[in-house]
């Protein structure tokens, strides 16, 4: 039985710019690039946090931004949503535009009580119902892992920013408990939004999984199939067993610190003459 796959071989190592999904010139796009999901999630972190920001590419509506922070040059690429989306841009970054760092960052749902609305998930690991790793990884199972030290960096740096981090236990004064808290830990990457199999949440619940969204185990295996450091950053909008969900302003609120959390981080590893 045949089946055939709609695709196109990786660039050449020669080949000039722009991309099939990225109009960028070379030189245009920073080593370091923090990846929301959502267009106009790129262009208000751009318009708001970026000094001197320029677009650089608006192919199909995702577009992206090269500017300063704190005298870093970074760049703000949106995504799109789901596994291939993110494995399209995430692959055209690294392989076309050699960008060294990619922090992704979005929001996602639990299921666990000890994670709350507005904590802020650093995806340690990404499991997933999705296949392309080990497609990718020739049939074994691959362990989807961030990048340490982007991880230490962050945790380091939500520590300067009087960010609680872990798990809140029954010492955590109300103050401290009622702040949103960075946990590390494992995500579940999903290709479904409304997922069929109802026996999920409960294997999510079981294995400590932190949270569950829809790119990092495809960030995780571009970058380390191509040789880049990535990293996971995530808001929690919804409790899903709870029936919780951040207000609109809630959102607003709570994305600026993850963004001003990746920002710093990227900043920190940004290269010197990036």
């Amino acid at each position: 039985q045949a089946f055939f796959v709609r695709c196109l071989p990786l660039s050449p190592k020669n080949q000039a710019m722009p991309t099939t999904h990225i109009e960028a010139q070379e030189g245009e796009i920073a080593d370091t690039v923090i990846m929301p999901g959502d267009p106009k999630r790129a262009r208000w972190i751009a318009e708001t946090f970026l000094k001197d920001s320029k677009q650089v590419t608006d192919v199909r509506g995702i577009c992206g931004f090269t500017g300063s922070y704190k005298g870093k040059r970074i760049s703000v690429m949106a995504t799109g949503m789901g596994v291939p989306s993110m494995g399209i841009y995430a692959t055209e970054l690294i392989k076309d535009y050699k960008c060294k760092n990619l922090i992704r960052i979005g929001t996602c749902g639990t299921v666990r009580h000890d994670v709350k609305l507005k904590d802020i998930v650093a995806a340690q690991g990404a499991s997933s119902d999705s296949q392309v790793n080990r497609i990718r990884f020739k049939g074994y199972e691959y362990a989807t892992i961030c990048d340490f030290s982007l991880l230490l960096t962050l945790t380091e740096t939500a520590k300067e920013k009087g960010i609680p981090l872990g798990e809140r236990t029954e010492s955590t004064s109300a103050e401290e408990a009622a702040k949103p808290h960075l946990q590390v830990g494992n995500v579940f990457t999903s290709d479904f939004f409304y997922h069929p199999d109802e026996r999920v949440n409960p294997l999510m619940k079981q294995y400590n999984v932190k949270a569950v969204e829809m790119e990092a185990y495809s960030l995780y295996g571009c970058a380390a199939e191509y040789g880049a450091k990535a990293l996971a950053i995530l808001t929690v909008s919804d409790q899903i067993e709870e029936g919780l969900h951040m207000t609109p302003q809630e959102r607003q609120s709570t994305l600026n610190t993850m963004c001003e959390l990746a920002l710093d981080t990227a900043a920190k590893v940004a290269g010197a003459n990036a």
